[in-house]
């Protein structure tokens, strides 16, 4: 309860219609047999909820709890992977980014990049890392707006090299509609820190028609981008508050990347819930 309101606080992993009605239509029809159609298919949206519950907490797939009603490890972790083949969650993530560009909320004059290391178990896509004492490692990158939502998020091993990424960042945001004309994908300006400084992919960023700016090494500290690319750190932190995206548990790499665009999914739904509750207020 929230103190003195007398009002439930909800669960974050409690789907409420609004967002469920952003979801359902991408999600595949599964038409039942008619001849011995078996056991009825759990409800997406129970099943859903079980995923978030997964990527919130963390907690192993064979520990979801029976008695919330989301069926069980197995049948979350069949529907994430099924969903994941149709390409559900960057679908939702696209869709989301329309709707905060047509309610003014996404800001393309710049884009920052970063990419930190989670923990991890096992899998493809790792990689020992060079600034972890040798231990094996994949790597969140992600790039974000000057506001700091997150346009595209990708996955390597703890080997890459951040640079060898930033190219493929770009590549990764999609197309965004919500206003008329032809959808924006490109920004205009997109900042890195050092370990960005290279001069061939200075290059291949102009080729995009984006304007790199980058800190240099061997330069004094303080290159004076910390006072923009902050954002990126920031959502960084919102997306590791998701504790199944702190540690990799999962074997294979479409299932985690699932994870992590779902994340940016979820965080571009709260921003637009904020702004809806701004103009309510």
């Amino acid at each position: 309860m929230i103190r003195g309101c007398g009002v439930a606080r909800p669960k974050p992993w409690e789907v409420d219609d609004e967002l469920w009605a952003a979801i359902e239509p991408l999600l595949p029809k599964v038409e039942r047999r008619t001849r011995h159609p078996g056991r009825k298919r759990h409800p997406d949206r129970l099943v859903f909820q079980g995923i978030l519950f997964v990527l919130h907490t963390g907690i192993a797939w064979e520990h979801l709890p029976q008695e919330l009603g989301f069926g069980s490890g197995m049948t979350c972790w069949r529907r994430l992977a099924e969903w994941t083949e149709a390409e559900v969650w960057p679908r939702l993530h696209e869709a989301l980014l329309a709707r905060l560009r047509s309610a003014n909320a996404l800001d393309f004059s710049r884009a920052a990049v970063d990419g930190p290391y989670p923990r991890v178990k096992g899998g493809s896509k790792t990689g020992r890392s060079p600034v972890d004492r040798g231990r094996t490692g994949s790597k969140h990158h992600l790039i974000t707006d000057a506001t700091g939502i997150p346009l595209a998020a990708t996955l390597t091993g703890g080997n890459r090299n951040d640079v060898t990424q930033l190219i493929p960042l770009l590549q990764a945001v999609p197309s965004v509609r919500g206003k008329r004309g032809r959808p924006r994908r490109r920004p205009e300006v997109v900042l890195g820190d050092r370990g960005y400084d290279h001069d061939k992919y200075r290059r291949l960023v102009w080729d995009l028609g984006v304007k790199p700016v980058i800190a240099r090494r061997g330069t004094e500290h303080g290159s004076g981008l910390g006072a923009q690319r902050w954002v990126v750190e920031r959502a960084f932190a919102h997306l590791h508050w998701f504790r199944r995206l702190r540690i990799r548990w999962e074997i294979r790499d479409d299932i985690h990347e699932a994870f992590l665009t779902l994340g940016c999914a979820l965080i571009c739904w709260r921003r637009l819930r904020a702004l809806a509750t701004d103009v309510v207020g």
